[in-house]
């Protein structure tokens, strides 16, 4: 799998990854970094600034070599023309889909705006059948089966969040109302992880050095899809069709307090078994 992240703009993705990469069943081929220059707090360049962040997460693990950490496009994708956003990332994720055997997908787990993948698609149309794509975006009412596009993910690039949910693309959607569960708490998160390992201080110090550090609970949104991915049974999906007269899957329910616990205990448990930092050699 490819897994594609708006790093440098909220705590939670920070968490999201690192779970991602010590999950033992997963090969996750790179990590891509996303834009989200339209937002009100974006940095200059806040591709890059998701980069640097990434490279530093695979640096902490000593993952360098293993995965690869991929610039995506520097904005989001153009109004009208030739739309892509033509990028390391979106290429990687071209390379991989014409590689996957006839039958079979690459997973593409998104945890900001679409677009580095709709770029890919946009670029070769071919590769739509070869795609799962995996994101946290919109909101959705179950119960009138209508959804909404103006969470951050969504309109940091409308024209990717279009050109995807028009796609025949394979989607598996974690709206931002099922994710909100997944809230963490300072202090608890302080006393679990404080001292443990030079990359749980290091998740701490994210924390505390966010614009909006002084805060005491945090929801840390792209957790909650990587933990429904790796554990389906703390999530309920099902599929709908409230998106330009197709199915997608969508996640309607989950176990925030199990998919928390296990975060805070897996993350120590691999950290403490097997990946170093490069301060621990």
């Amino acid at each position: 799998m490819i897994l594609d992240a708006d790093t440098g703009n909220e705590v939670d993705d920070l968490y999201a990854i690192v779970r991602a990469l010590i999950e033992p069943s997963w090969n996750v081929l790179a990590l891509n970094a996303t834009q989200w220059q339209s937002s009100q707090w974006a940095v200059k360049q806040t591709m890059e600034e998701s980069h640097r962040l990434n490279q530093v997460l695979l640096a902490y693990l000593g993952m360098e070599e293993k995965v690869k950490a991929l610039r995506g496009g520097v904005n989001r994708m153009y109004d009208w023309g030739e739309k892509a956003q033509h990028s390391a990332a979106a290429y990687e994720i071209i390379r991989q889909a014409r590689q996957v055997p006839e039958g079979e997908k690459i997973t593409v787990v998104v945890l900001g705006a679409l677009t580095n993948v709709a770029s890919a698609l946009y670029i070769d149309p071919a590769i739509g059948s070869k795609l799962q794509v995996c994101w946290l975006g919109t909101s959705y009412d179950f119960e009138k089966n209508m959804s909404r596009r103006i969470d951050f993910n969504a309109v940091m690039d409308v024209q990717a969040t279009e050109i995807m949910l028009s796609s025949d693309v394979e989607m598996h959607i974690m709206p931002v109302n099922v994710a909100a569960g997944m809230v963490f708490d300072f202090r608890e998160t302080e006393q679990r992880l404080k001292g443990q390992h030079p990359l749980t201080d290091y998740l701490l110090d994210r924390w505390y050095n966010h614009m909006d550090g002084g805060v005491y609970r945090r929801t840390i949104w792209d957790l909650g899809l990587i933990e429904a991915l790796i554990h389906p049974h703390l999530a309920e999906e099902v599929k709908v069709s409230g998106f330009e007269n197709r199915n997608v899957w969508m996640y309607r329910e989950i176990d925030a307090g199990a998919m928390t616990e296990d975060f805070f205990r897996t993350t120590l448990e691999s950290l403490k078994a097997g990946h170093r930092s490069v301060q621990d050699d």
